[in-house]
């Protein structure tokens, strides 16, 4: 919990081929506006955390997003797309459609914090199959992955929930997928604990592929 007049928000420069790339301007404006009492964090998602004065945020925010940085919420929300470093080109890994994906899942509130990957193949460099909803790009559609589980001595992978996605349906699904733990998931509750609940079929019978 952030101590009393401090704000606490997340940084990424998003992702392109080669991955989450900060550039120096980008760090360099980053630690020159957020104050010498600021707290900076790298988390486990390829965001930075910020904690810093509250009564400055506005100020520091815009300065921030002026040198191409996004400003996500911190805390219970989806997080940003976790990608992989599309090194098999942005084209064939599908760059733009995860773009597409991240600027649609990112900052919803939700019962127990998101973690949504990407993998632009098969080889999965981004671990996909350790986050709570994956997207595994397989040639020309997508398959998705849900429950999967990185933390702790019961770590898990992930459950293969649809295959054969077009690039018209990812998007949709994937945002279904997250209003129903908006709506059906308990506080506080783990994602892979939700989808062990709830179970792999109830779940396709709920998720609409148009």
């Amino acid at each position: 919990m952030s101590q009393l007049g401090l704000k606490k928000f997340a940084v990424t420069p998003g992702f392109e081929v080669g991955g989450t790339l900060f550039k120096p301007e980008q760090l360099a404006i980053l630690g020159a506006v957020v104050g010498a009492d600021a707290i900076i964090e790298m988390t486990t998602f390829k965001q930075l955390y910020v904690e810093m004065q509250e009564e400055r945020l506005a100020e520091v925010q815009d300065a921030l997003r002026k040198v191409g940085l996004q400003i996500h919420p911190a805390g219970f929300v989806t997080k940003s797309l976790i990608a992989c470093n599309f090194c098999s080109g942005a084209e064939d890994a599908g760059l733009e459609i995860a773009k597409v994906l991240d600027e649609a899942i990112a900052g919803h509130e939700v019962p127990h914090p998101l973690k949504i990957g990407y993998a632009g193949c098969a080889l999965g460099t981004s671990e996909p199959l350790i986050k709570d909803i994956a997207v595994v790009k397989m040639r020309d559609t997508f398959d998705i992955y849900v429950g999967g589980e990185s933390k702790g001595l019961k770590a898990k992978l992930a459950q293969r929930l649809l295959s054969g996605v077009t690039e018209e349906q990812l998007v949709p699904i994937v945002t279904q997928l997250i209003a129903n733990f908006q709506e059906l998931g308990k506080k506080k509750e783990k994602y892979s604990r939700f989808i062990d609940r709830m179970t792999i079929e109830k779940l396709r019978e709920v998720v609409t592929v148009a």
